[in-house]
């Protein structure tokens, strides 16, 4: 750092209470955002108060740092990325302050997720208008400082119309407090002789300049979905503006700073708190999924649409149905709202009153349409969760679409514009005409309402002859979008994307207008300097480009789905999905600690660096990404949740197997790993002393201060069985059971494997006792192989080759006790897993093999309800009213689904299930039992599952197919979670 920036930064940490980090792994972590950019900041800071903020603004201003407030980095024209400070807003700075809903309005803080702000309004019946796919992560001060809005912008417009007031940090660290003024409110202001009166009285005098109003009026974009450039248009007085605003939306009176902090992209000071308004939630909502043949069909239909008055029509295309069908958690979401396979989707909404009154829009829609060309179904979905589900399939279209295994991306750089809608279908002919002459294809998906169409081009970003091409596209849809009457930015703000491009677009008047309005505010160019105004070259600072190499690391695991490790490390787009806080399970370390370097995204932003050079060599094995890592609980929902795929789990087996080729493999993972032959030996005789001793304090203190095992205060040791369940299957009074390897089984009926963990083998056999009297009752004769052990305590610890050859001996047994025609019950989550998801990568020369071993594992719950559904299961269950709290595991929900979990409960008569939405139970096998992880493990559980727990009455089952979720609701909860086998089994009719 200069010697400027060290004082700087020392003066920060005596004057701030929050965090200030300079190191090289803090920097990186923040040097990229959803865009196409990467630029290294020369810090990140933490404020824990709005007085931090000041003094860091201050100080920035004494020692001329540029400074870059930030968000949740969701931002996609690269924004959120430079060569400054970064505030990072998000971890203290994340409160409601105030809700009056009888006024309708609310403060907040910049940092506050949008989901977490429409969750406390919710009780009110209220939300905040503008809802951009990126609701779950995306902050307040990013929305107001994009001016976004979202799918239902049509009836509630830009992020603009709901800013009353906002208070924000000036250039030289003063507070100022912009809202609506009266005329004598304005007279008094002007006359103050500080930088906010300063800064009023050469705005108004801007403004007031009939030659200025004149530009302002001529040269703005007079499509009401504009948010480029400043909002200098929302300064005129309503008798002076020549410009359309939001047909739905009134204008306020009087002079108002507020709404030019809209759209300003912290370029004009810091927010430090926001009133907006608030709108009243829909009564009831239904959905008509319009499904076409022809694209540009869907489009021309748009108008048409538009006069039935719905509340939002977005667009799904081909290739993001396509990338649905082939993510799991998005394909069985995908699947329960169409017919047959579309090309594309018009998701039309409606809001009303009642469910007659949304049957007739639907209906009138239905009838206006009648045959219209290209137009194969209309589906209605009334159901509120099924609408969840379509939504939840339009807002992962970004990163569905980013998810694509080539270099060649669907890249940002001309989605955000927007064209009245009758010229959309015009506008996407002639960009895609357009981008195939260059040899390039596009695709496109979002806001068809109000004429948005995020249409993204496939471009090499590591080729230099393919970034030639986007200045290029550039060009041709700017010209485009200016003779339809278009606005160049409608969303997603200028960034570095765009700026460069805005005196061409505004013209050279209104962009001096803006380069003044700059000025004004930021005379130094402190403020997220290169934004909007005076900005650099659009390929300049890319996150690729043709100098990006990664270098060469030998995997241990197989790849090739990927393209290779570092094609896989580079699936992560930068959305942040991984950083969203209200529902879904990733990323649970996160979650807990709100530190960019726990999320999925922060791990590949690491790794990537690590292996492009970006970070020293020795930094791929070093103590910083070893911390980054660490915590990485690999639970596999970002394989799920993440619209990219991004599989951190198999990322971390990868890497960790390289850091311990370095600096070896500790005992406690030797431990871990081996845990399958320690049991086998800890169980039975000697279990009764060993646990006693585990429960002795002083045996606890030791196995937590040497092996790093435990905690002696709220974490204790696994139990072992006195009768191990091999024991027990074979010893049954008057069973024909002979060898253990399935000669005859259980029974005289149709065979089936049941795979029991070493978990539930050695130390809580009842779920395992459960399983095989329940598939007994059903006439099914079982059979037990001889391995327990699937390898995933040594995958999880990076023992790569340890795991390569247990799984081998998976194969190897089952195929040598003429087992592998038969079906593979499991009863662990994570061992089902393995074999479905893991071994391919583990054993590539065996593939045939893996296949067929996965194509018939499956849990014990989806093989019942399979049966049950062939109307093949006959089971006796007793009467009763049961109420169940299930949780599901976190790769039961990332790989399966919890559907057949669901259905295999209700099959008992007079059962109530309820799924929490828990997240990570925080243990995660191993994760739990390792000392320094047991405060976090249970701060995880402590987000949702456990208070979840205490709150279920004594009489309702906590049901939970995980060993390891039922042991941290037993630690943390005080109460026994059972499997769903026992569940049946404690309900099943005695003969």
């Amino acid at each position: 750092m200069t010697e400027n920036l060290q004082e700087f930064v020392d003066a920060l940490k005596r004057q701030a209470r929050g965090e200030v980090r300079t190191d090289s792994i803090s920097r990186t972590l923040y040097s990229t955002d959803a865009s196409l950019y990467e630029v290294v900041p020369l810090g990140v800071f933490f404020p824990e108060s709005a007085e931090d903020v000041q003094a860091a603004v201050t100080l920035a201003h004494a020692h001329q740092v540029p400074l870059l407030p930030r968000g949740g980095g969701s931002s996609l024209a690269g924004q959120a990325v430079n060569e400054a400070l970064v505030i990072d807003m998000t971890r203290h700075l994340n409160r409601v302050l105030e809700i009056n809903p009888e006024a309708g309005w609310a403060r907040v803080e910049p940092g506050l997720v949008l989901d977490v702000f429409n969750e406390a309004l919710r009780p009110h019946r209220l939300q905040f208008g503008p809802d951009p796919a990126s609701g779950n992560r995306a902050t307040m001060g990013g929305l107001v400082s994009n001016n976004s809005t979202g799918s239902h912008s049509i009836l509630y417009g830009m992020a603009a119309d709901h800013l009353r007031q906002a208070r924000e940090l000036l250039d030289d660290g003063s507070l100022a407090q912009f809202g609506p003024l009266s005329t004598p409110e304005l007279a008094r202001r002007q006359q103050r002789s500080d930088r906010e009166g300063e800064i009023i009285r050469r705005l108004n005098a801007l403004i007031w300049d009939p030659a200025n109003q004149a530009v302002i009026n001529r040269d703005t974009p007079h499509h009401w979905r504009r948010c480029g450039g400043y909002n200098l248009d929302r300064l005129l007085p309503p008798e002076a503006a020549g410009v359309p605003f939001h047909p739905r939306l009134p204008r306020e009176g009087g002079f108002n700073l507020a709404p030019l902090m809209a759209g300003a992209e912290g370029t004009l000071g810091v927010l430090t708190e926001l009133e907006v308004g608030l709108v009243p939630s829909p009564q009831q909502t239904a959905l008509a999924v319009l499904q076409f043949a022809d694209p540009i069909a869907a489009l021309e239909l748009v108008p048409e649409i538009l006069t039935a008055g719905p509340s939002a029509v977005e667009m799904v295309d081909h290739l993001a149905l396509t990338m649905c069908r082939d993510q799991p958690a998005y394909s069985r979401l995908l699947h329960s709202f169409i017919q047959g396979e579309p090309n594309c989707l018009l998701i039309t909404e409606f809001y009303g009153e009642s469910e007659k009154e949304l049957r007739a829009k639907v209906d009138h829609l239905r009838q206006r349409l009648g045959r219209a060309p290209g137009l194969t179904a209309v589906v209605p979905v009334f159901d509120q969760r099924q609408q969840q589900n379509v939504w939840a399939v339009r807002k992962a279209g970004l990163g569905l679409l980013m998810s694509v295994r080539s270099d060649y991306k669907p890249v940002p750089f001309i989605e955000d514009s927007a064209v009245p809608p009758e010229h959309l279908a015009a506008y996407v002919s002639a960009v895609e005409s357009f981008c195939r002459e260059l040899g390039t294809e596009i695709i496109y998906y979002a806001h068809a309402s109000a004429g948005c169409l995020h249409i993204r081009p496939l471009i090499n970003t590591k080729l230099g002859s393919e970034i030639d091409k986007m200045p290029r596209i550039n060009a041709h849809a700017r010209a485009l979008i200016r003779q339809l009457g278009g606005a160049y930015s409608s969303e997603h703000g200028d960034g570095r994307s765009r700026s460069w491009a805005n005196e061409a677009f505004f013209g050279p008047e209104l962009y001096g207008l803006y380069r003044e309005v700059k000025g004004i505010f930021d005379p130094s160019g402190l403020f997220n300097p290169g934004n909007i105004v005076d900005a650099g070259p659009m390929t300049a600072h890319l996150r690729f480009g043709p100098n990006y190499r990664a270098r060469f690391v030998r995997p241990q695991l197989d790849w090739s789905v990927d393209g290779g490790f570092d094609r896989a490390i580079e699936m992560c787009n930068g959305a942040g999905v991984c950083r969203k806080e209200t529902a879904g399970t990733m990323c649970p370390s996160f979650m807990a600690t709100r530190d960019e370097m726990h999320s999925t995204r922060g791990r590949a932003n690491l790794l990537r660096a690590a292996l492009s050079g970006r970070l020293p060599v020795e930094a791929y094995t070093g103590d910083g990404l070893y911390e980054a890592m660490d915590l990485c609980l690999s639970c596999k929902a970002c394989k799920a949740e993440c619209p990219s795929s991004v599989d951190m789990a198999k990322m971390k087996s990868e890497w960790l197997n390289r850091y311990q080729e370095r600096h070896g493999i500790p005992l406690r993972s030797r431990l871990f790993a081996g845990i399958e032959g320690i049991s086998r030996l800890a169980a039975g005789p000697l279990a009764p002393v060993l646990n006693w001793g585990a429960g002795l304090p002083i045996v606890r203190q030791m196995a937590a201060a040497a092996l790093g095992i435990g905690d002696p205060e709220r974490r204790p040791l696994p139990r072992f069985a006195f009768t191990p369940f091999g024991r027990w299957f074979r010893g049954r009074r008057g069973r024909k059971w002979g060898t253990g390897i399935g000669d005859r089984g259980t029974g005289d009926g149709e065979r089936v494997v049941l795979f029991v963990d070493t978990f539930n083998a050695f130390n809580e056999t009842g779920a395992a006792r459960a399983a095989v009297e329940v598939l007994e009752a059903a006439g099914l004769s079982v059979v037990l192989p001889r391995v327990s052990d699937t390898g995933r305590p040594a995958l999880s610890k990076g023992m790569l080759r340890e795991a390569r050859q247990i799984a081998g001996r998976v194969l190897d047994a089952l195929e040598a006790a003429g087992l592998d025609g038969l079906p593979v019950i499991f009863l662990e989550p994570s061992e089902l897993s393995a074999v479905v998801d893991d071994y391919a990568a583990l054993l590539p020369d065996h593939r045939d093999r893996v296949a067929h071993l996965a194509a018939r594992a499956t849990s014990l719950e989806q093989f019942l309800v399979d049966r049950a559904a062939a109307g093949r299961l006959e089971l006796a269950f007793s009467p009763g009213k049961r109420e169940v709290l299930f949780h599901g595991h976190c790769h039961q929900k990332a790989l399966f689904g919890t559907r057949a979990a669901h259905d295999l409960l209700a099959l008992v008569p007079g059962t109530t299930v309820r799924e929490v939405d828990s997240g990570c139970c925080g243990m995660a096998g191993s994760f739990g039992y390792e000392t320094e992880h047991v405060v976090l493990s249970f701060r995880i559980g402590e987000r949702r599952l456990l208070p979840a727990v205490r709150a279920a009455g004594r009489e309702t089952w906590i049901v939970a197919a995980g060993v390891s979720c039922r042991q941290q609701i037993l630690d943390g909860a005080g109460r026994r979670a059972r499997h769903p086998a026992e569940f049946l089994a404690a309900a099943l009719v005695r003969t």
